[in-house]
């Protein structure tokens, strides 16, 4: 399900600087402990200096789902955003990223221009909305839930607590 994480964001992006002004957090704080807690976890993240608007990202990633796959895409927007701090607003990033997945990129070229997945974002961030999703990742199982980079046992603990068994 995607989530509209900030879609106030121009196309251009903007400077974290910016979006953290006068909100009495600390950038620098907020990066050494997600930067911490990735490192844990064997996950690649650097220093960025913006953030950018997903929308687009998240059409893409909707239609890869759909193709043979598709869910490829996924990690290669992470590590496009997360650790190689490129513009996922901009369509030939976007391109680049569909081809590096091997999905074609005259159909993503479609997806982008006609917004052919616009509607089923859409249905994504009004549920996103009625399940009172305020923050990214939020999971959920059985009605239940947890916001943010959480560790691998916090996890663990949610699923069993929604019914799945331990294997």
């Amino acid at each position: 399900m995607h989530f509209p994480l900030h879609p106030e964001t121009p196309m251009e992006g903007r400077s974290l600087e910016d979006l953290f002004a006068g909100r009495n957090l600390d950038p620098e704080a907020i990066h050494l402990n997600m930067k911490a807690a990735m490192d844990e976890e064997g996950l690649p993240y650097e220093r960025r200096s913006h953030t950018y608007n997903s929308r687009l990202a998240q059409e893409v990633a909707k239609w890869a789902d759909t193709q043979p796959n598709g869910e490829v895409i996924h990690d290669l927007f992470y590590r496009a955003y997360f650790v190689d701090g490129k513009n996922i607003a901009d369509r030939q990033v976007l391109l680049d990223i569909v081809a590096e997945a091997g999905l074609d990129t005259g159909v993503a070229q479609v997806v982008i221009d006609e917004r052919t997945f616009k509607q089923a974002v859409d249905e994504d961030w009004g549920l996103s909305r009625a399940y009172g999703v305020t923050g990214v990742p939020t999971f959920v199982a059985d009605g239940r839930g947890v916001v943010g980079a959480q560790q691998y046992e916090v996890l663990q603990q949610l699923v069993e607590a929604g019914g799945a068994e331990r294997r």
